[in-house]
């Protein structure tokens, strides 16, 4: 089994072509026609992930975000971009990512998380042109079986994707029953909520000045390692089910940058 092929396989879930502009997913690091011995899962690639995958013996990474976002114009130690990219080669490890291409893609991160969240009738937030010969768009919209209290509401999304706080605005006497998400930051998808009649805007990041704009929208902000973490799963799912005898691994280790107090 190659880099390549679990490649290609990746690449039909989510083809590079949905990708926006300013991404950079795909292979990182590594060569295509590696043999590959276990394939590490993980949100986000730091050096403690790397070492776990020498430690497994895992020669391939498959992160959602993109270890090298921008151009690297030196490869040091200098930061953990340099340093994870040399403990990389030096321990023949590859790394590729799947980022906004599987956000935007059907059944993809905003599927899973719209999934998780129990909704029906699941269409895109914001729909774009087909591309690669697939619908695909930024977010989606869908319905719960039965309108629920906002208070409930923001304590099963706390139980589902483990969250220990949320932000959010005035739940007091609003119901949920339509529902619009993003995974990460989807701020910039607020107005598309509110037009496709959504009571609930869910996503992992909102800026203060947000909150004053939600003109009776209940806005909630999981933080962006929660409202994707479930990522690693909806990968772990796919490969296992198109290469049922590769080892899969998902990674131990928390990467959530931010702690809470």
């Amino acid at each position: 089994m190659t880099t390549r092929r679990i490649v290609e396989a990746l690449e039909t879930l989510a083809p590079l072509a949905l990708q926006e502009d300013y991404d950079n997913a795909g292979l990182q690091v590594g060569l295509p026609d590696s043999e590959v011995t276990g394939v590490l899962l993980c949100l986000d690639i730091t050096e403690e992930v790397v070492e776990e995958a020498v430690r497994k013996g895992c020669n391939l990474v498959v992160s959602h975000h993109p270890l090298i976002f921008r151009p690297l114009k030196r490869v040091t130690d200098a930061t953990y971009q340099q340093r994870c990219v040399m403990q990389a080669v030096r321990n023949g490890v590859a790394l590729y990512s799947a980022h906004t291409n599987l956000d935007n893609a059907e059944d993809g991160v905003n599927y899973r998380i719209a999934s998780l969240i129990g909704l029906h009738g699941i269409e895109w937030l914001e729909e774009k042109p087909v591309t690669a010969g697939r619908s695909c768009g930024s977010g989606v919209v869908g319905d719960l079986p039965e309108p629920e209290p906002a208070a409930a509401f923001l304590a099963r999304l706390k139980e589902v994707f483990g969250i220990e706080c949320l932000m959010h605005t005035d739940p007091a006497g609003k119901l949920v029953r339509r529902v619009a998400l993003c995974g990460g930051a989807g701020s910039f998808l607020m107005d598309a909520a509110r037009a496709k009649g959504a009571d609930c805007f869910v996503t992992g990041e909102i800026s203060y000045h947000h909150f004053f704009d939600a003109d009776g929208l209940l806005l909630v902000a999981m933080g962006h390692y929660q409202s994707e973490r479930f990522t690693v799963d909806l990968l772990r799912d796919f490969l296992a089910s198109r290469f049922p005898g590769l080892r899969l691994e998902k990674t131990e280790i928390d990467t959530n940058p931010i702690h809470y107090s």
